[in-house]
């Protein structure tokens, strides 16, 4: 596997294309996905039952085939009921008119404010734009990542390519949003996060399985607030363009496409609101790797820990304290916790604190702390299994964006 320069078009038969609908003042806000052949997909969703209305649409649908994505940020079209939903309908039936597909081979998803019912006037020209400016191109890629974004202050989007049993050159791509209001917990077939995986590889069988096993190694192991959105979604197409055998057990594929989700998954924790540092927790000698993944996304969840991170306080019983909810199994006299960031400190080992208030040590875990990405490293004691999860620190930012986010 190699990585490239490039976006969601990267791979052969994908088109997008971003545009100003005015829902943000000024700003690119909606965005068009297009597959030039049927795509077999499969989607994650949120699991917080407060549903958005393309969420419901989605799940409604539970389509294994998509031909074109339509997104737009600015509004969630979250609890606008009977007409929310109508209207994320019209965005499916509004791009099936310009691209002449039937509505339910169009996804939709909305990100941004809550509560709010969409200007379908805007949107509606909107639509129109995208479908004419569609295109392959490094630009379309750009200003379909920079249309999902909302309070992201990074333009998050990854590709990769690489070479099939078969010999067949395959590329994978994504983009994604996110910053706050983010600790999804997505489940295929059933803030805000929204992600975007598109692959020129041939599918012949639905590969929501695959898909949720990724979801549970990338997106599901991040945390920014510990808040789930009403809108979280995660859709993954394969079209086949660029010929070859069917990939449906093919590991490099698998590999290229969990490298950009837990990519993208990364770019999302580091760019929390507000946030100063990315967090990294490593969980090893677990029970199994579902119980590692567990504990380290209870550590780096906790904004205990989160604010002692920010503080650069060396705090590790907030840490256990963390593990300790969890409900992984561990041996506290077992149990072994680091830091390391190039140079690395051991604060707790066999049951017992390693540094000692005003000692070299702690002063060494002080500043592995003031770095911009730290790495908590937990072995549990119990056994073999191994996770990791990604979060950022909780800042004084944090509050005031979110305390004034409408406004």
């Amino acid at each position: 596997m190699i990585t490239i320069e490039g976006g969601i078009t990267s791979p052969k038969g994908f088109k997008a294309a971003g545009v100003k609908a005015g829902i943000k003042k000024d700003k690119l806000d909606l965005a068009v996905i297009y597959s030039e052949l049927p795509a077999r997909c499969a989607t994650a969703y949120t699991q917080n039952k407060a549903r958005a209305a393309p969420i419901q649409v989605m799940m409604e649908d539970d389509a294994k085939s998509l031909r074109a994505f339509v997104i737009n940020s600015g509004n969630a079209n979250a609890l606008t009921g009977p007409r929310g939903y109508n209207d994320a309908r019209d965005m499916q039936r509004m791009v099936g008119d310009q691209l002449r597909l039937e509505p339910k081979e169009v996804g939709v998803a909305s990100t941004g404010v809550i509560g709010r019912f969409l200007p379908m006037d805007l949107i509606g020209k909107g639509i129109v734009q995208a479908c004419k400016e569609l295109d392959r191109s490094v630009e379309a890629d750009i200003d379909t990542a920079k249309a999902i974004m909302t309070t992201d202050t990074k333009m998050k989007s990854f590709a990769c390519q690489t070479n099939l049993r078969d010999g067949t050159l395959v590329t994978v791509a994504g983009i994604a949003k996110g910053s706050g209001m983010i600790s999804p917990a997505m489940r295929t077939l059933h803030a805000t996060t929204l992600s975007f995986v598109s692959t020129d590889a041939r599918l012949e069988r639905d590969p929501s399985g695959k898909w949720q096993q990724i979801m549970d190694s990338s997106f599901n192991v991040i945390n920014v607030d510990g808040d789930q959105s009403t809108n979280d979604i995660s859709s993954f197409m394969a079209n086949g363009a660029a010929g070859g055998g069917p990939a449906d057990d093919d590991p490099s594929l698998w590999e290229a496409v969990m490298w950009v989700a837990k990519s993208l998954a990364k770019a999302v924790a580091v760019d929390g609101e507000g946030a100063t540092k990315l967090i990294e927790v490593l969980v090893t000698g677990a029970k199994d790797d579902q119980e590692a993944r567990v504990a380290a996304r209870s550590v780096v969840a906790s904004n205990l820990v989160k604010a002692a991170v920010f503080g650069a306080d060396p705090n590790f019983g907030r840490i256990l304290a963390a593990l300790g909810n969890s409900g992984s199994d561990f041996d506290i006299a077992k149990v072994r916790l680091h830091l390391s960031n190039g140079k690395k400190v051991t604060l707790f080992d066999n049951g017992s604190p390693l540094i000692i208030p005003g000692s070299n040590e702690e002063n060494l875990a002080r500043n592995i702390l003031k770095e911009k990405r730290i790495l908590i490293e937990l072995d549990l004691g119990v056994g073999h299994g191994r996770g990791e999860a990604w979060g950022c620190d909780l800042s004084y930012e944090y509050v005031k964006i979110n305390a004034s986010y409408t406004t």
